[in-house]
């Protein structure tokens, strides 16, 4: 539609997941329209993070050294790990001051409509992080839709013959929610995972 730098950066933009021709255009045009300054900050950020950020080699959560900073607590347990679906997970769970072990970030779902099997995913390095003993409990926070339930199925499967505790998220209701916006699973969740009060 438009010519020569201004297209491919909306073409460029509209690759972004979440980010359509609309949105992409949106942004391209901001782009032209910003102060130089803001746009050399923009450009040097992004490739900074391309040479700075690398995966922990121990957890696989995004890292700027060889390990990222949840690894390199000492203060944090090597009894409970967590495993999740991607680096973004870590930063959800991390927000609520609630988790005090270790993470294991899988890089994705299993998922066979997109040609994600068990051997795409980091399940084989998990493996061998609970072959070591040090591990009592994993506990499965994959998403809860299709893809991450079947993950999670399938690591439970995988763990459950090394004696290790599985235990999944409860999922439900949002605090604030209405019931009659919840669909059927999740309020079919909220009623298996009922506590007492």
């Amino acid at each position: 539609m438009y010519e020569g730098a201004i297209q491919d950066l909306i073409d460029e933009l509209g690759r972004l997941p979440g980010v359509g021709p609309k949105s992409a255009q949106r942004i391209a045009f901001h782009v032209l329209s910003a102060d130089p300054a803001d746009v050399n900050r923009l450009s040097t950020a992004l490739r900074k993070v391309k040479e700075l950020v690398r995966f922990c080699t121990t957890c696989f959560n995004v890292a700027e050294s060889e390990q990222c900073r949840v690894c390199r607590d000492t203060r944090r347990t090597s009894e409970v790990l967590c495993v999740v679906e991607e680096p973004k997970d870590v930063v959800a769970i991390e927000r609520t001051n609630e988790f005090r072990g270790r993470y294991h970030v899988l890089g994705g779902a299993i998922n066979p409509l997109e040609g994600i099997g068990p051997d795409n995913l980091r399940i084989r390095e998990l493996l061998m992080r609970l072959g070591t003993g040090e591990v009592k409990e994993l506990i499965l926070a994959t998403d809860p839709n299709t893809e991450g339930e079947a993950t999670a199925t399938y690591l439970a499967l995988m763990v459950k013959p090394m004696g290790i505790a599985v235990t999944r998220l409860a999922s439900g209701l949002p605090v604030g929610g209405d019931l009659e916006y919840a669909d059927e699973i999740t309020l079919g969740r909220a009623f298996e995972g009922r506590r007492a009060v």
